[in-house]
């Protein structure tokens, strides 16, 4: 795991220039609440959005929603834009888009500015995540 200080940045894509990757390098951690006021963790690839249909079929449920800001924060201790499950305050269950899998990427480090770096398979196999096809493309 490495934690990269970097300029602020305005979009995942700007982010993604300044580090030097492709957008689909980061990986979006989304705070996704479910009807039962309880949260999960979506870890979807930058270049692309989540898929609502295929999530709730993975999770088995009838109704996600993305939370407000303030909401998000509540969940995760974090802002949007800096969200990671490392360290959040609460150890919700990580829903990972398959096409993380195999790869180094980068994603939110809890704070502005900042960058973490980590294989995601390590990622996975140390919180246990789920892996499944969970995004589509951006529209």
């Amino acid at each position: 795991m490495e934690i990269r200080e970097r300029p602020a940045a305005r979009s995942l894509p700007e982010a993604a220039e300044i580090l030097g990757i492709p957008p689909s390098g980061i990986v979006k951690t989304l705070v996704v609440k479910r009807s039962d006021d309880t949260y999960l963790f979506a870890l979807i690839p930058g270049d692309r959005a989540i898929s609502w249909p295929k999530l709730r079929a993975v999770v088995g449920v009838n109704k996600l929603q993305l939370p407000d800001p303030d909401l998000a924060f509540a969940a995760t201790g974090y802002e949007r834009g800096t969200i990671v499950p490392l360290g959040s305050a609460n150890d919700w269950p990580i829903y990972a888009d398959s096409g993380i899998v195999g790869r180094r990427i980068a994603m939110g480090a809890g704070a502005h500015g900042y960058s973490l770096f980590v294989e995601a398979d390590d990622l996975i196999a140390t919180y246990g995540a789920t892996v499944a096809d969970i995004s589509q493309p951006l529209e």
